[in-house]
């Protein structure tokens, strides 16, 4: 995650009009019952959590979990269903337009094998795959989803919002489910904002999308034994060259371009089955990051000239036998940026305001990516809460403060519609 240091929290004369607004929401009887709602019902939430934690749902395999969701929501009294990607949408109100997409991604990096690999601690902290990126998200949403349906004066806020557990956010899912959404263009034509809840924390406001580029490289050849089929060109000699080359051309093209921040990382390399055997094949798999896409495109326009150099050096040397390389794009994650005076971040900025939250504004590779790429308002944002240990088998979320961030996304979602329903711009103060 490449992070700005600029802060959220602005002088309060900016934003003096939306924070008496948001402070008039607070106050209204509604909101005020839905925030005690949130406290009042914590053993509830806590449970909803821990049950979707236990239902595997990695990247590529989330129907269980998608279909459990599905039929939460319709018991919490929504119109919920499945498109054709695997996402689970649910709108309150057939006959109301919603004008605000609040969605959490179901798919994890690494999944329980059972139940019981998901655990609740003595200190009241959950462990285990996704508990914390994304199951922090997913149960939030479920908080809301009962939240605004239970408070009969909270049905028109519910009718404003279209509820998306999507699939395909984490690693090779590239996206798949946000990208899938969003190409439908009768399902978010009146929508004017996506909020993403990913991850428990508050502190920062994720309104950059980082891009990314992700590829993976291959070299393969007839193999042999290390001893009689010495000369026969080695996949893996290549492939540590191609590396070597890579790492070192792409440290040079970095910092000529610094403070701009960018990433490389090879992070799966295979090849070989012993010790005492050339390998018929090897691979490797390379994700590229950056805030600047004309890097990243220089980044990425060193990769097919560095494979050249490492396939002609070990063919050269070769006496039986030839390698072949192959370089395929496995994803790509587009670039873009909120503007800093849209509706969307003002409104965001006047409830941490109210809610004395001091939150920063970052750049990071999320669902939020694919609808700032193309111009529609979004942010990523925590849920409250704490974790850490992201796909690991030891990740942990802890649920002391979800409260907050509970508050935070009620109390934005509320601007939002108030703002959208009255139709009322507030500037900011000179």
């Amino acid at each position: 995650m490449a992070t700005q240091t600029k802060t959220l929290l602005p002088h309060p004369a900016r934003l003096s009009a939306e924070m008496r607004a948001v402070a008039d929401l607070a106050g209204q009887p509604a909101i005020a019952q839905a925030q005690r709602w949130l406290a009042s019902e914590r053993v509830w939430i806590n449970d909803q959590h821990l049950q979707l934690c236990r239902i595997p749902a990695p990247t590529f395999f989330e129907q269980q979990r998608a279909e459990w969701f599905r039929d939460r929501l319709g018991d919490l009294g929504w119109n919920s269903r499945l498109d054709r990607a695997g996402n689970v949408l649910a709108t309150f109100d057939a006959a109301r337009l919603p004008v605000v997409v609040l969605s959490a991604h179901l798919d994890t990096v690494l999944a329980p094998s059972r139940p019981e690999d998901i655990q609740l601690a003595p200190d009241g902290r959950l462990i285990g795959p996704g508990v914390s990126d994304n199951g922090s998200g997913l149960s939030a949403l479920l908080a809301l989803a009962r939240l605004l349906a239970e408070i009969p004066e909270l049905h028109p806020l519910a009718g404003a919002v279209l509820l998306v557990a999507n699939v395909g956010e984490e690693g090779e899912g590239n996206l798949s489910g946000m990208r899938y959404l969003c190409e439908q263009t009768a399902q978010i034509s009146g929508i004017e904002a996506f909020i993403i809840l990913d991850g428990p924390s508050t502190d920062h406001v994720t309104s950059q999308a980082l891009a990314s580029r992700r590829f993976e490289l291959s070299f393969s050849g007839p193999g042999g034994h290390s001893w009689n089929d010495h000369g026969t060109p080695n996949p893996v000699h290549a492939l540590s060259q191609l590396i070597s080359d890579f790492v070192d051309t792409a440290e040079a093209k970095a910092d000529a371009r610094r403070p701009t921040r960018c990433s490389y990382n090879f992070g799966l390399v295979e090849g070989g089955t012993s010790i005492n055997s050339i390998p018929a094949a090897a691979r490797a798999k390379l994700d590229l990051r950056s805030e600047d896409p004309e890097l990243l495109e220089e980044m990425t326009s060193l990769l097919a000239p560095a494979m050249e150099r490492g396939l002609e050096r070990e063919n050269r040397s070769a006496r039986v036998g030839r390698l072949t390389a192959k370089l395929k794009e496995l994803g790509s994650r587009p670039g873009g940026k909120l503007d800093p005076a849209a509706p969307l971040l003002r409104a965001v900025q006047a409830v941490d305001a109210h809610l004395t939250i001091r939150s920063r504004l970052d750049c990071a590779s999320t669902d939020a990516n694919v609808p700032l790429s193309l111009g529609l308002p979004a942010i990523s944002i925590g849920v409250g809460g704490s974790g850490g240990g992201a796909h690991t088998g030891q990740e942990w979320y802890h649920p002391d403060g979800r409260d907050l961030g509970l508050r935070r996304i009620l109390l934005v979602l509320a601007a939002l519609v108030q703002r959208h329903s009255s139709g009322i711009h507030v500037h900011p103060a000179e």
